[in-house]
């Protein structure tokens, strides 16, 4: 039995511990706001926090959130959470949708630690997910309009 914290409530699953976090969320849990896009940690569309950092579930074996905090999309509850998501939607940032979940919770973990982000800084922390549609113009505004929200 694997124990770990998911969006601040005690979670207990009964699965192999080499079990992608993904899987265990998305099918075990009924979580879907957390997106398989390529399963090798290339696309970033399976980022949840992990002790408030991102990670890529698809490849994080559960029993690496053992007696963690996980926070996925569907419990991100936090002051930096609430306005990365109203900039998202303020700016119409999503098209088809499909990363945005990933996107919104590394954008989450990085004004978490860091209020004034420079577009260097943004960079750095989304650099790895993948956009389909190619609104990484938004993405980055989206980011600066949250981080101003929460100055």
């Amino acid at each position: 039995m694997i124990r770990f914290t998911l969006n601040d409530k005690p979670a207990q699953v009964d699965v192999p511990g080499d079990m992608p976090l993904l899987w265990v969320l998305r099918d075990e849990l009924d979580l879907t706001g957390t997106k398989f896009g390529c399963g090798k940690a290339l696309c970033g569309a399976c980022t949840v926090h992990l002790n408030d950092q991102p990670v890529r579930a698809c490849v994080l074996p559960v029993s690496m959130a053992a007696g963690a905090r996980v926070t996925t999309i569907e419990g991100l509850k936090t002051r930096a959470g609430k306005a990365v998501q109203a900039a998202w939607e303020k700016l119409d940032v999503a098209q088809c949708g499909y990363c945005q979940s990933g996107q919104v919770m590394a954008a989450t973990a990085l004004l978490s630690h860091n209020a004034k982000p420079t577009d260097a800084d943004i960079d750095a922390a989304m650099g790895g997910l993948i956009c389909r549609c190619g609104t990484y113009g938004r993405i980055r505004a989206a980011i600066h309009a949250a981080a101003r929200a929460l100055a």
